[in-house]
């Protein structure tokens, strides 16, 4: 049975690579075209992308970038992206766009791809269409002036996919940072992950992972800080008048403490009703020296000092106890704690204060938040404890269809590989990890109930199924094989009923024997 099963796992891994491999072979990668004016922006990574991408010159950004192929698991033969090679440093690249991208009363798609080749301990992995400028923007930094920053982001337990649009009043000109809330959790498994922001000129707005909805909402009411201001706000010139009494409750000034009031009885007494378990080891102690431990044999008593055995909890204390006891603990009931006097209605308190309020002299209302600032460029501004991240197939449309259409032929092939070298060494590692079954019935029992199980999990279905009929299928043979003569069919068969016919006086009819018969 072991062998058996062992030759079964070996298979089935052996399929798993085979898919795998051949899904990689078959697909020799190479960037689909795309019709002209379908994208703004598209960036494969493929030759001469260090013409059209900048790093950083900043002293500060001093983290390296190259376009590589992925690691274990691999993708599609000859795919490569742009991947950050340092970790706990900071990394700056951009791609100035051939002209601003204005997308005033148009839908804006974003998308790429994410790979996170080791992990995201603490970090960034997110893109920036910076603002456009009259130069550009020919370079990125911690400074550098964006409109939009999408994309994951995790430090430990804080998981996020970012959204933040930068949005300026047109009544002060201040510019303020809108984030989107709340924020959907990242992928964080080591596989290419597809990442699409969405936006519609009726300011709604989708967030996509793997081509899959994650978050959905509005600009004017899914941001914090909201777009557009209050109305009014409180008045900065107001202030709570000195007299002011805003509480509610005072002590009773004519409360006194009873008499038999005594502050000095505990809250908790030793149970007086408690007995001392019987057998019970008063002189044994709770630790005692382990028996079973041996001195090192490298210990020098005259450098060392003198050995002793670690300490190991008695045994002889599980069962009962030992050493001093002590009753246990009980609420005291005759406990009254500090006394203080009760809380009446304050005769002077005025209710809660707050400011009057007056117009807010910075109120707009901006109707069309979809309309950002023009964008000049895109890049990545990261810091991150982890590296290898790598990214790939960056694209800016007008037309959702068409990043649909183009994921199709990038990332879902890529992501299907991936996944099947990943499956594939997952079922191999849980091969290697079979426990042993002992020659034994009950080693070979258990060796196939493990079987059934991992089955089961496999087939939930089939299992499901089997059992149903396994379980009805004895009660049915059993109801057709113990019914009644009177619930059975009372005709007998044409054979029989030619023979039977009974003459007048109930006689069966008997044939007349040949003449050459004995009768």
């Amino acid at each position: 049975m072991a062998y058996l099963k062992s030759v079964v796992t070996l298979f089935a891994v052996s399929c798993l690579g085979l898919a795998a491999f051949s899904l990689a072979s078959e697909q020799l990668y190479t960037a689909p075209a795309v019709a002209e004016g379908e994208v703004f922006f598209l960036e494969t990574f493929e030759k001469g992308w260090d013409k059209r991408w900048r790093k950083t010159e900043d002293e500060k950004f001093t983290g390296e970038w190259a376009v590589e192929r992925g690691e274990d698991p691999e993708g599609l033969l000859g795919d490569e992206g742009l991947v950050l090679q340092n970790k706990a440093r900071h990394h700056g690249i951009v791609a100035p766009f051939s002209a601003p991208l204005d997308v005033t009363d148009k839908e804006l798609v974003v998308q790429y791809e994410v790979r996170l080749q080791q992990g995201l301990d603490c970090g960034g992995a997110y893109l920036k269409l910076l603002t456009a400028t009259p130069d550009g923007p020919s370079k990125i930094d911690a400074d550098t002036p964006y409109t939009i920053m999408f994309g994951p982001d995790k430090c430990g337990t804080d998981s996020k996919v970012h959204f933040i649009f930068r949005h300026e009043s047109p009544v002060t000109h201040e510019i303020e940072e809108k984030h989107a809330d709340p924020r959907p959790a990242i992928k964080t498994d080591t596989l290419s992950h597809l990442y699409t922001l969405h936006v519609k000129p009726d300011n709604s707005f989708e967030i996509f992972i793997d081509q899959e909805s994650v978050k959905s909402g509005s600009l004017l009411t899914d941001f914090k800080p909201p777009v557009n201001p209050p109305k009014e706000i409180d008045d900065p010139t107001d202030f709570k008048p000195a007299g002011w009494v805003d509480d509610k409750t005072i002590p009773d000034p004519d409360a006194t403490k009873p008499d038999d009031w005594d502050e000095s009885e505990p809250a908790q007494i030793p149970d007086p009703d408690a007995v001392k378990p019987e057998g019970w080891l008063d002189d044994a102690e709770d630790l005692i020296p382990d028996p079973e431990a041996v001195k090192p044999a490298d210990w020098d008593d005259e450098e060392d000092g003198e050995w002793d055995a670690p300490l190991v909890p008695n045994p002889a204390c599980e069962e009962i106890g030992c050493g001093e006891w002590k009753p246990k603990m009980i609420p005291n009931p005759k406990y009254k704690g500090k006394w203080s006097p009760p809380q009446i209605d304050n005769p002077l308190y005025k209710g809660e204060w707050s400011a009057r309020k007056v117009q807010n002299p910075n109120y707009f209302e901006d109707d069309h938040p979809h309309n950002f600032k023009p964008m000049g460029a895109v890049g990545f501004e990261l810091w991150t404890m982890s590296n290898k991240i790598a990214f790939d197939n960056i694209l800016i449309t007008h037309d959702k269809a068409v990043a649909d259409r183009y994921a199709e032929q990038t990332w879902r092939k890529k992501f299907d590989v991936q996944d099947a070298h990943e499956k594939a060494r997952i079922a191999e590692q849980r091969a290697k990890q079979k426990p042993a079954y002992d020659d034994t019935w009950v080693g070979r029992a258990t060796e196939l109930y493990d079987a059934f199980m991992e089955y089961a999990a496999e087939q939930p279905e089939v299992v499901f199924f089997t059992g149903l009929v396994g379980v009805l299928f004895p009660f049915v043979a059993l109801f057709l094989c113990t019914r009644s003569p009177a619930s059975r069919p009372s005709t007998p068969p044409p054979s029989l009923a030619s023979d039977s016919d009974a003459d007048s006086d109930g006689a069966a009819s008997v044939p007349e024997p040949k003449a050459d018969e004995p009768a």
